[in-house]
């Protein structure tokens, strides 16, 4: 078992809903932070707490505890000016003030450096919205799939001649949130040099455009528009795309000619490596469709499971798996990437692991928390005695 993470001892406080908030914080609570979301309970909480289909008893989903787990949950109402005030003493005990509101609501809710550095003079106030706070759009709400759409995510996927198509998961909101947690851990190694807190911001928007990497470089230097191309290839490297076999798929990727030298070797297809059409790096890319059809008729002999025990150690390959086969390949719990962890509502809950390891081993996992389950401890260790916990609750503050 792991002695210590490496953030235990930091404390983290969270205004977060749906996604990208809390899969960038729930990386510092899985590296052991203090995690605490501040939660509305007029409100219900997150709104992922009652997002179905699959729920786990009151204010509480499976949608909510894969992005909050290891956290804790708090309520308070930061509109009642009790609530205000508890929140300002938890202010004073924290590292890091985190939200994912809409761009204009920080600073209409005290949440930024200009409110909470005269409490707080180290405090990290880290702001993750849609489109930035610093704009024309910054009361604009916004989502994945609408950055996806913008960015030109959606022409970029999908086959050619189909209509445009979003990736099949919400990757900007997780990379958005990791890159959240990139910068906060990155400004508190400033605050530990002796430095001041700050704000931070990161937008959805500004990720989406920033993970175009290659292909947006080709289009503002040379002009060169990347499209969609069939079988799901790379733009420039061939073949580097699915390819049928007798009872499925397999993707195959030769990114270089080492790859390509060894595939030609392991079909026991020789003459391609030295056909003029299929040689070279440029010549296959100008003859793609040629070899697509030339590598199909090979790989259709036998089955994915086939040229998978051929290939694998020898180039890159992969099989292609639906959802089902992808969670139930037993890789994943030989590796420990799906874990048993307790929930009172189902027996025999099951999670997906953080992929950091640490000395060899996974990092440990705890439910995602109920909502307001640590709101009277947190106000004990503020001084708050009993009663005055009741008077916050019964005045709707907590």
């Amino acid at each position: 078992m792991l002695s210590s993470l490496p953030l235990t001892g930091l404390r983290v406080l969270t205004f977060e809903n749906f996604g990208a908030g809390p899969f960038g914080s729930m990386y510092l609570a899985d590296l052991g932070a203090e995690v605490i979301k501040i939660e509305n309970r007029e409100q219900g909480g997150d709104a992922t707490r009652s997002m179905g289909p699959f729920f786990l008893g009151e204010h509480d989903s499976q949608f909510f505890q894969a992005f909050n787990l290891n956290k804790k949950s708090v309520t308070l109402n930061l509109k009642h000016a009790a609530g205000r005030e508890a929140f300002q003493r938890l202010v004073r005990t924290a590292d890091v003030v985190l939200n994912n509101l809409r761009g204009d609501q920080p600073e209409k809710l005290g949440l930024d450096y200009a409110a909470l550095g005269p409490i707080n003079a180290r405090v990290l106030c880290a702001h993750l919205s849609a489109y930035g706070r610093d704009n024309e759009r910054k009361g604009w709400p916004g989502y994945d799939y609408l950055m996806q759409a913008e960015a030109g995510y959606l022409h970029l996927s999908g086959e050619p001649g189909s209509p445009p198509a979003r990736m099949g998961l919400s990757i900007v909101d997780y990379m958005t949130g990791i890159t959240t947690a990139v910068a906060i851990l990155s400004s508190l190694v400033g605050v530990l040099k002796g430095g001041r807190g700050h704000d931070i911001d990161v937008s959805l928007f500004d990720v989406a455009l920033h993970q175009l990497t290659y292909p947006g470089a080709w289009y503002l230097n040379s002009g060169y528009r990347t499209e969609r191309l069939p079988r799901s290839a790379h733009p420039s490297t061939v073949p580097v795309q699915l390819q049928r076999t007798s009872d499925g798929w397999i993707f195959i990727m030769c990114m270089t000619q080492k790859f390509w030298s060894e595939l030609v070797r392991t079909l026991e297809r020789p003459e391609l490596g030295t056909h003029a059409d299929y040689a070279t790096v440029e010549a296959r890319r100008a003859n793609r469709d040629a070899l697509t059809a030339v590598l199909d008729a090979v790989f259709s002999t036998a089955t994915t499971a086939d040229w998978l025990r051929k290939l694998q150690g020898v180039l890159p390959a992969a099989p292609v798996y639906d959802l089902p086969q992808a969670l139930e390949n037993p890789y994943l719990r030989t590796i420990g990437m799906v874990k048993d962890l307790p929930h009172p509502a189902q027996a025999g809950y099951r999670v997906l692991a953080n992929p950091i390891k640490l000395d060899g081993e996974r990092l440990p996992s705890q439910r995602a928390p109920q909502l307001g389950e640590h709101t009277e401890a947190v106000l004990r260790e503020l001084g708050y005695d009993a009663a005055a916990i009741a008077e916050l609750r019964a005045k709707g503050a907590a």
